[in-house]
C-alpha cells in the first residue's frame, strides 16, 4: 500500500514574503493531538492565577505575613520565566515529547507537594519546582501544533491553544476563590493531579516527535553553560525587579537597584556570549527576521494588556466596591465564555483573512474595550463590570491567532521549539511589565488625587461643613450621640476622599492604556504578509 514519505529534514526558507515548506503527517488525528497537549497547558495557565486569591488563607494557615506569602507567586514566576527561553534548546537536545512529559510529571508531582506543604519555605521550594515544570508546557505545545498542522491550517489549532492560555487566567480567580471559600487552599494544587495523570497517559500514546528533530539532535554541540547561567541570572533579576518594584518603591530600594544592575549587565554579557559562541542557547539571528521580531514585540504588548486588565478589574471591584474574590472573579468569567465561542470562529476565518488586518482589528477592539472601562465610578453594577471584560476580550483572538501564525513564517522548521519558547517568554514578560505598570500608576496617581482633594477639605470650607453636618446627621440616625456623630464624621469624609482618589487613579490608568493601545492599531502592517507554497512530496511504495 502506498503511503506518504516522511521528510527527514525540515527545509524552510524565506524568499521575500514567500514561505516554502514540507509537511510531515503524524500518525494520529491532529485534533486529538491538539486536545491532548492543550489539556496540560490549560492546567498550567490556570495555576498561574488561581493562587492569587488564596494568598491571605495561605499566609494565615502557615503563620506568615501577606508580604511573605507573595513569594509563593514570585518564586513560581521567576523559575517559570527562566525555563521559557531555554525550553527549545532542551527539547532539541533530549527530544520534545520526552521534555514535554517530563514537564507534565514535574508539574503534577510538585503540585501534590505544594498541597502537602506545612511551612512557607517548603511551599516556596515546591512552587519553584512547579514553575520549572510549567515553563516548558506552553512552548512545547506551540511547537507540537506548528509541526502537526501545515502552515495554512494552523490558525484553527492555535485558536484552541489561545483559548487555553487566555481563558485560564481569566477564570483562575473565580475557581481559586470558590475552592478557597468552600474547601481549603490546598485543593488549588491537588486539582492538578488528575489532569496531569490524564495528560501523561494520553501524551505517551498519541504525541510523537517529527523525524527532523532526530537530525537536529545529531547536529547539536556542547552545552553553553556560561550562556545558560547568564540567561538565568538576567531573567530572574528582571522578574524580581518587575514583581517587587512598586512594593519596595522601585529604585529607592537597594534590592531593586541591584536587580536592575544585575539584569542589565547580565543581559549585555549574555548577548556578547551568544553572538560569539559556536553553540548558543538561543539563536539571536532569529531576530533579524522582520516578522519574528515584530511578533515578539506584539506578543509582549498582548501579554501586558491581558494580564494588567485581568488584575485591574477584580482589584477595583474588591478594593473600592467591597466585592468578594469569588464575585470579582465571576465578573471576569463572562469574558471567558465569550472567548470560548470567539476563538474557534476567529481560527476559522483566520485561514481566509490577511493576518495583518486581523491584528489591526484586534488592537482596535482592544482599544475600544479598554476605553469603556474609563466609565468606572462608585455606582457601577456587577453587570457593568462584566460587560467591560466582554468587550475588551473581543480583540484578543484577532491578535493572538495571527501572531501565533506569523511568528513561524520564514523560520526554519528546526527552530520551531526556540520560536515557541521565546514567544511564550515575550507574553509572560509583557504580563509582568503590565502588572507592574498599573500597580505603580494606581499608587502614584492616587497620591496625586489625594493631595488635590485634601486641599479642598478643611474646616473653613462651606462644602466640608455641609458634608460634615450631613454625615453627622446620618450617624445620629444610626444611634450615635450628637458629639460622637460629629467626631466620626471627619473620619468618614476622609475615607470617602481616599476612595474617590483611588477611583480617579483607576480612570487615569485606563486613559493611558487607551492611548498606548490606540498607537498600536497599525502595527500589523509593519510585517510581511505570508504566502505559503507547499512542496508536494511524492508517495512511495
Amino acid at each position: 500500500m502506498a503511503r506518504p514519505s516522511v521528510s527527514t529534514a525540515a527545509k524552510a526558507r524565506e524568499d521575500d514574503n514567500e514561505f516554502h515548506y514540507e509537511y510531515w503527517k503524524p500518525r494520529f488525528n491532529p485534533w486529538v493531538i491538539t486536545f491532548t497537549v492543550t489539556l496540560a497547558t490549560f492546567m498550567e495557565s490556570l495555576d498561574s492565577s488561581i493562587a492569587n486569591v488564596a494568598l491571605p488563607h495561605i499566609a494565615g494557615s502557615l503563620g506568615a505575613s501577606y508580604d511573605e506569602a507573595t513569594w509563593v507567586l514570585t518564586s513560581y514566576l521567576v523559575s517559570n520565566a527562566i525555563v521559557l527561553p531555554i525550553s527549545g534548546w532542551i527539547s532539541n537536545r533530549i527530544g520534545r515529547k520526552r521534555f514535554y512529559m517530563t514537564c507534565v510529571a514535574l508539574f503534577t508531582i510538585s503540585s501534590f507537594l505544594c498541597g502537602l506543604a506545612t511551612t512557607l519555605p517548603m511551599l516556596i521550594v515546591f512552587r519553584i519546582i512547579q514553575g520549572v515544570g510549567g515553563g516548558g508546557l506552553q512552548p512545547s505545545e506551540r511547537a507540537i501544533l506548528a509541526d502537526t498542522f501545515p502552515p495554512e491550517k494552523r490558525s484553527v489549532a492555535f485558536s484552541l491553544y489561545g483559548m487555553a492560555v487566555v481563558l485560564a487566567p481569566a477564570i483562575g480567580p473565580t475557581v481559586g476563590g470558590w475552592i478557597t471559600d468552600n474547601y481549603t487552599w490546598r485543593w488549588i494544587f491537588f486539582l492538578n493531579i488528575p489532569i496531569g495523570i490524564i495528560s501523561l497517559m494520553l501524551t505517551s500514546r498519541i504525541v510523537e516527535d517529527p523525524p527532523y528533530l532526530k537530525a537536529v539532535r545529531k547536529k547539536l554541540g556542547g552545552v553553553d553553560g556560561i550562556g545558560l547561567g547568564l540567561l538565568a541570572l538576567t531573567i530572574a533579576s528582571l522578574q524580581l525587579l518587575l514583581d517587587k518594584g512598586q512594593e519596595d518603591d522601585w529604585f529607592s530600594s537597594r534590592f531593586i537597584l541591584s536587580c536592575a544592575w544585575i539584569a542589565g549587565i547580565g543581559f549585555a554579557a549574555f548577548l556578547y556570549r551568544e553572538l560569539n559562541t559556536e553553540h548558543p542557547i538561543i539563536d539571536l539571528r532569529l531576530y533579524r527576521k522582520r516578522n519574528f521580531a515584530m511578533t515578539q514585540v506584539v506578543m509582549l504588548l498582548i501579554g501586558a494588556a491581558l494580564y494588567s486588565t485581568t488584575v485591574m478589574i477584580p482589584q477595583f471591584l474588591q478594593e473600592i466596591l467591597g466585592y468578594t474574590a469569588t464575585q470579582a472573579g465571576l465578573a471576569l468569567s463572562a469574558g471567558g465564555l465569550v472567548l470560548m465561542v470567539l476563538f474557534p470562529v476567529v481560527g476559522y476565518i483566520g485561514q481566509k483573512l490577511d493576518p495583518r488586518l486581523m491584528i489591526t482589528i484586534g488592537f482596535s477592539l482592544l482599544t475600544i474595550g479598554i476605553w469603556r472601562i474609563g466609565d468606572l465610578y462608585l455606582g457601577i453594577t456587577f453587570w457593568d463590570a462584566a460587560s467591560w471584560r466582554v468587550v475588551m476580550v473581543l480583540g484578543m483572538p484577532f491578535m493572538f491567532v495571527p501572531i501565533s501564525l506569523m511568528s513561524y513564517v520564514g523560520v526554519p522548521q528546526e527552530k520551531n521549539n526556540e520560536v515557541s519558547g521565546l514567544t511564550a517568554l515575550a507574553r509572560n514578560i509583557g504580563g509582568s511589565v503590565g502588572i507592574s505598570f498599573i500597580t505603580t500608576m494606581l499608587t502614584r496617581r492616587a497620591q496625586v488625587h489625594q493631595q488635590f482633594l485634601s486641599a479642598h477639605v478643611y474646616p473653613a470650607s462651606t462644602t466640608f461643613s455641609g458634608m460634615e453636618q450631613g454625615v453627622a446627621g446620618a450617624l445620629q440616625g444610626r444611634g450615635y450621640s450628637a458629639p460622637d456623630a460629629l467626631a466620626h464624621s471627619a473620619g468618614q469624609i476622609y475615607a470617602m476622599m481616599l476612595q474617590q482618589a483611588r477611583t480617579l487613579a483607576y480612570v487615569d490608568t485606563v486613559h493611558i492604556l487607551v492611548l498606548l493601545t490606540a498607537c498600536l492599531i497599525p502595527v500589523g502592517y509593519l510585517m510581511k504578509k505570508p504566502r505559503y507554497r507547499p512542496r508536494h512530496v511524492e508517495p512511495v511504495e
